[in-house]
């Protein structure tokens, strides 16, 4: 894979609380990542002008609030997120088909009536923090993971979503039962040279992910925390090219 390749693929998780930061790492950054994911932290902190100034500097908005309620309510949510203009944005699969189906509809006229570009509308399968211990003693998923992944992929397909986040690890599960028409966003990336995961339990580096068919892949302390962001960001690209 070409570096510019790389660079289309790679995310940056903007999990700062301040718009000053967040528009500092997006202007230090932007020749280097073109995807920029807006989560809980920053969003509640700032609102949509995050979004904004992301956008104007000439990043892509990723935006990540994993809408999980009532399907009029996600219906409601989703054509704010068009009129936001993101590039892509995400559900919570496990709230079923109907809810998911609904947040496609809304997100499909919205962008019909306001004449943009339809985003991209993934679905979470199961949190990278989660594995098999917790999935059956706390939440009483009595499924293996990767069964309980695959399941929630082939659903969300079905509703009519672009694809998924999930795993690494599940990759290869979700190409077979979903296609290769269908995206699957990857948190869950530790670089080769570190060997903290942080609170993430099933982690690939970039170059394993993407090796194993990752569309795109989700980065954040790897380079938030790097006393250089600007060459741990080329460092993995140079990964993520290598395959």
């Amino acid at each position: 894979m070409k570096i510019e390749e790389a660079k289309k693929r790679l995310c940056l998780a903007l999990d700062v609380d301040s718009l000053s930061d967040a528009t500092r790492l997006v202007e230090t950054l932007k020749d280097k990542v073109t995807i920029f994911k807006i989560g809980f932290q920053l969003f509640t902190k700032e609102g949509p002008e995050a979004v904004r100034a992301v956008r104007s500097i000439g990043g892509r908005v990723f935006l990540d609030l994993k809408y999980h309620d009532i399907p009029n309510t996600v219906a409601a949510a989703a054509r704010e997120a068009v009129n936001m203009g993101v590039f892509m944005f995400n559900v919570h699969a496990s709230g079923g088909a109907e809810m998911m189906r609904a947040a496609v509809e809304a997100a499909t006229q919205q962008s019909q009536k306001n004449g943009t570009p339809m985003p991209i509308i993934l679905a979470v399968t199961v949190l990278t923090s989660l594995n098999n211990e917790i999935l059956a003693n706390e939440l009483n998923v009595n499924t293996n993971l990767k069964d309980h992944v695959t399941h929630l992929a082939v659903l969300a397909k079905a509703s009519g979503l672009n694809g998924v986040v999930a795993s690494p690890k599940e990759i290869t599960t979700i190409r077979e039962h979903c296609g290769h028409g269908f995206t699957i966003l990857t948190p869950g990336i530790r670089p080769p040279w570190t060997n903290d995961a942080d609170d993430q339990k099933r982690t690939l580096t970039p170059a394993q992910a993407i090796r194993l068919g990752a569309d795109y892949i989700v980065v954040g302390r790897p380079i938030l925390k790097a006393d250089d962001p600007a060459a741990a960001a080329d460092k993995i690209l140079n990964d993520m090219s290598s395959q």
